[in-house]
């Protein structure tokens, strides 16, 4: 059964808006490579890190949400380290978002 996932990814300052759709695209082939579905995505934006990371100072932020088997969820996260620009990403259970949210 497929769990609605909320994730957000955080893509490296470095990149330009055709590169920044283009790892978006890369995101969500390693999603669907693993049975998963794209539900829907939001650019935030450039946004300054608290301090910086890897000597990086700001990011793209992007929100996406996500179906996806939670026994998968952990060979999701391998593969975005590894094959694709994401400096940081975060994947938590939509309804725990949600019921956050309220209190």
């Amino acid at each position: 059964m497929k769990t609605l996932y909320e994730g957000l990814f955080i893509f490296p300052e470095t990149l330009d808006e055709d590169h920044l759709e283009m790892a978006i695209n890369r995101v969500k082939e390693e999603l669907e490579g693993l049975g998963g579905v794209l539900e829907s995505t939001t650019r935030i934006g450039k946004k300054n890190f608290a301090r910086p990371l890897k000597k990086q100072k700001s990011g793209f932020y992007v929100v996406m949400m996500i179906s996806l088997q939670g026994t998968k969820v952990d060979a999701f996260k391998k593969r975005l380290r590894l094959a694709t620009d994401v400096f940081r990403s975060q994947l938590v259970v939509a309804e725990e978002v949600e019921a956050a949210q309220e209190d």
